[in-house]
C-alpha cells in the first residue's frame, strides 16, 4: 500500500511525523507492506517517509508576509502534483497546509476520483471565516475529515462533510514529556530558582515580530528578579544564527537549545510563547503561558478594516474550551510592558497559577476521547477507510 502525507511548516512536521510512525507500527500488524512518501520535514523523514520535498521552513501568516513564499510553494506544489500523477498511491492524508494541500487534492481528485483523500488536522475554517471558495473546495474534494478538536468535527458534520472526532495527537506526545524534576535536573535548575522558555518561532516572520519584543521583556524581567533563567528553544538550525544576533542587542542572558523541546518545556514555570500548536503541549503539561502575535502592521490594517478579520481566541488552549484559560496578547497589546506584568502574576500569584491549573484540567477533559493513543486511532481510521473505498470500487 502507498500513502502520501502532506503538510507544511514545523508543527505540521511534527504531527506528520507521529502520525507515520503509527501507520507503519499499525500496518505491520495487520500484515499489510506499506509505503509513505509525502511532504514534510525531518520529523517525517526520522519516522520512515519518504520526503519529496522540505516544507517546514515555508510558511507565512499574512499578506504581505506570504509574498516571499509564493514562488517556492508553487514549485512544491508542481513537483508534488507531478511525481502523484506518476506514482499513485492508494490513499492521500492532507494535515493542515491550506493553500498547497487544497490545490494538489483538486488536481488529482478531478482526474482519480477513486482515490480516498483524508484530512487530518484540517484548516481552522471553524475558527474564522473562511473564503467560501476555500471551504466549498474543501468539501468537494475530501471524504473524511479527522478531527482533532470536537468543536472542529461538529462545524464539518453541519456543512455534510463525513466527520469524525479521533482526539488530539499531542496527548500521546505529552506522554513522552520528561518529569518537572528531571527536566530541571538535567539543565541544572534549582527548585527554587524560576525557569522562563521563550518561544518566538517556527516561522521566520515571527523573528523578525515577535522575538524583539520577547527579548525586551526578558530584560524587564531580568532586571527586576534577577535569578530568573531564561531559555529559548531553536525551531529550525537556519534560525540560530539570527536569533544570536537578535540577542546581542538586549542585555540579557537566554540559554539557546536544540534538541526535544519537552525537554525544557517540562521543567519551565512559565512560557512567553507564539501562538500556535505549542500552547497545547504547554496546556497538557500544566505550564503557565502568555500567548502573543504580531503580523506586519499594514497586513493587520487591511484583515481588520477590509476582510473584517476577528476571531473569539488565537490560542488552541483558549479554543478547546472557548474561554480564555490563558492570557492573548494580539498586536498592539502585545508589549514588553503588558508581558513584564503578566509574567510577575503568573510567576509570584498563587492564586491565578492555581485556578489555571483546573482550567487546564478542564481543557484536558474536553480533548480526552478514551483511547490509548490517538495516534494509532488515526492509523486504524486510515486504513479502514481505504479497505472501504477499494470494496466500493
Amino acid at each position: 500500500m502507498r500513502i502520501f502525507v502532506s503538510t507544511g511548516e514545523v508543527s505540521g512536521d511534527l504531527q506528520g511525523g507521529l502520525l507515520v510512525q503509527a501507520l507503519y507500527q499499525e500496518a505491520q500488524k495487520q500484515g499489510i507492506s506499506l509505503i509513505i512518501e509525502g511532504l514534510g520535514g525531518e520529523k517525517m523523514r526520522s519516522s520512515g517517509a519518504n520526503i519529496i520535498a522540505d516544507t517546514t521552513a515555508i510558511g507565512s501568516v499574512g499578506l504581505l508576509e506570504s509574498l516571499p513564499f509564493i514562488i517556492p510553494t508553487l514549485k512544491i506544489q508542481q513537483k508534488a502534483k507531478q511525481y502523484l500523477h506518476t506514482n499513485l498511491p492508494d490513499i492521500i492524508v492532507l494535515i493542515d497546509y491550506l493553500g498547497p494541500n487544497l490545490a494538489i487534492a483538486s488536481s488529482l481528485k478531478e482526474k482519480y476520483p477513486h482515490i480516498p483523500i483524508i484530512w487530518y488536522i484540517s484548516p481552522q475554517f471553524w475558527v474564522w471565516t473562511p473564503r467560501q471558495q476555500d471551504l466549498k473546495q474543501l468539501l468537494k474534494v475530501t471524504d473524511k475529515l479527522l478531527a482533532i478538536f470536537p468543536e472542529e468535527a461538529k462545524f464539518y458534520q453541519e456543512k455534510g462533510l463525513s466527520s469524525v472526532y479521533v482526539g488530539h495527537p499531542l496527548l500521546d506526545r505529552i506522554k513522552t514529556a520528561p518529569t518537572r524534576e528531571n527536566s530541571r535536573e538535567k539543565l541544572g535548575i534549582k527548585e527554587a530558582e524560576k525557569m522562563i522558555v521563550l518561544l518566538p518561532a517556527s516561522r521566520q516572520q515571527e523573528l523578525k515580530y515577535l522575538l524583539p519584543v520577547m527579548l525586551e521583556s526578558a530584560q524587564k524581567i531580568q532586571e527586576k528578579f534577577p535569578l530568573v533563567k531564561f531559555y529559548l528553544p531553536i525551531s529550525l538550525p537556519k534560525y540560530r544564527e539570527k536569533i544570536e544576533d537578535l540577542i546581542s542587542q538586549y542585555k540579557v542572558k537566554i540559554n539557546l537549545f536544540e534538541g526535544e523541546t519537552l525537554e525544557i518545556l517540562a521543567g519551565s514555570d512559565l512560557a512567553i510563547t507564539k501562538s500556535g500548536t505549542v500552547n497545547l503541549e504547554l496546556g497538557l503539561l500544566k505550564i503557565p503561558q502568555i500567548v502573543i502575535y504580531k503580523v506586519n502592521p499594514i497586513t493587520i490594517w487591511i484583515a481588520r478594516k477590509i476582510l473584517r478579520f476577528s476571531i473569539s481566541f488565537m490560542s488552541p488552549v483558549n479554543l478547546v474550551s472557548m474561554k480564555e484559560i490563558v492570557p492573548e496578547l494580539l498586536q498592539e497589546k502585545a508589549t514588553a510592558e503588558n508581558i513584564f506584568n503578566l509574567s510577575q502574576d503568573l510567576l509570584f500569584n498563587l492564586d491565578r497559577t492555581n485556578k489555571l491549573k483546573l482550567d487546564y484540567e478542564e481543557m484536558i477533559k474536553i480533548l480526552d476521547n478514551e483511547v490509548d493513543s490517538v495516534s494509532e486511532n488515526v492509523a486504524r481510521k486510515i486504513l479502514e477507510i481505504n479497505n472501504s473505498f477499494q470494496r466500493k470500487n
